[in-house]
Formats: structure tokens, sequence, C-alpha cells
């Protein structure tokens, strides 16, 4: 985690951050299936409200987590005014800058059932992947004297270009992105084990860090 890696987002009012769980199934009363994330997202903490008459703009950074008090500088543990040890720390844009201070605690129950919210997170680091996997191209053909080409990218050439262009589709390392997937519905909201349940895959493994923020 980077002490120091604030996320600004023009959002409106609703955010929390969440821990990805697992994934599973809700059924609805006629009996349509829904697959769901669940979110694990422990209350978060207000640590700074940016103004802007001092800083030029309005947000809220929040942290979220713990962690060892060694393995914090000291910069970030003054920043954080002993209301933690936080294992991240995110910023959201906010409008009204009277809404939130400093020590409030935000929990899942910001979030009701039927909430429009778009979730953001680091996917899931892939390694050196070929162009089959990484950009979806074909391959070649298997037959007509072709005897190893099922999965290799093909020509890169262009007749008299003597250089590779820029934004050339190639292999190359995958994954490990900043991902948004937007208009997810909050299905579930779980106080008593603070969870919350929203529709559909959310980017990232067991465990990372997501950004869960509403214009509602």
């Amino acid at each position: 985690m980077h002490d120091s890696k604030y996320v600004k987002i023009s959002i409106g009012m609703k955010f929390l951050l969440a821990k990805k769980n697992s994934m599973t199934e809700i059924f609805s009363d006629d009996g349509t299936m829904t697959a769901a994330t669940i979110l694990h997202a422990a209350p978060n903490t207000v640590v700074f409200v940016k103004r802007q008459d001092k800083d030029g703009y309005v947000a809220v950074q929040v942290g979220e987590g713990e962690r060892k008090e060694k393995n914090i500088s000291k910069s970030v543990r003054g920043h954080m005014k002993a209301l933690g040890n936080f294992s991240a720390l995110r910023e959201f844009r906010i409008e009204d800058e009277n809404v939130h201070k400093i020590g409030d605690k935000i929990d899942v129950t910001v979030f009701s059932p039927g909430d429009r919210v778009e979730v953001s997170a680091i996917s899931k680091g892939k390694g050196f992947q070929g162009v089959v996997k990484r950009h979806g191209f074909r391959g070649g053909p298997r037959t007509h004297g072709q005897k190893h080409s099922e999965r290799e990218p093909g020509s890169i050439g262009g007749g008299l270009r003597t250089r590779v262009p820029k934004g050339m589709r190639m292999a190359g390392r995958m994954g490990g992105e900043r991902i948004t997937v937007k208009n997810l519905k909050v299905l579930q909201v779980i106080p008593e084990a603070n969870e919350i349940l929203i529709s559909g895959a959310v980017p990232g493994r067991r465990g990372t860090l997501v950004e869960i923020k509403s214009k509602n």
C-alpha cells in the first residue's frame, strides 16, 4: 500500500472503502438469479477535510484497515492525527465541506438497496500474456502448411515502414490496472456484518481494496 496515494474523483455524497470478499448468487422473489460480489467494509474514518479557501477544492480523505505503526512514515502518522494506523488512505471529492468533520465514521449504512454505484479497484495481475489472451486475436490457421501458428500475432510490418508504430497491439504484461465498473446495483446491506452486496463482478482478487461511490 502507498501511504500518499490519494485518488481524486468528482462524485456526490456517498462513498466507502471496502475489501473484496467473494461472489455469490442472489434470488429475487420471482426466482431471478443475480450474480453478486460480497464486499466487507469496516467503518471508514474521516482523516482530513480539504476546503475551497485553503486547498482550492473540496474533498474528504478517509482511512480504512489497520497495520503496524512501524510500517507507517512519521509524516503520514502526523497527518492521521492519532485517529488510527490505517492501511489505506483515499480521497473523494464532495460538494459541501461542512458535511463531514475529522474523526467521523462512515459505514455500510450510507448505501441502501437499489442504489446505483460505480466501483474502482486494481485488477488481477496476469503476468506476461500473448495477443490471443491480451487482445482477443483469433490466431493463425492450422492448415495450409502452417505448423505452429495458432496463437501467433502475425505480421507487424507495413510495406516500406521501417519501425513499429506506437500503440501496436503485441504480447506484454496484462492486468494490474485500475478498473472502474459503472452502473452496478446495491442488492443488500448487512450492517451487523459490515457487508454490502453489489451486482455483478468487481475487479481484483480477494482482499483487494475497493472504492464504492454514488452520485445519489
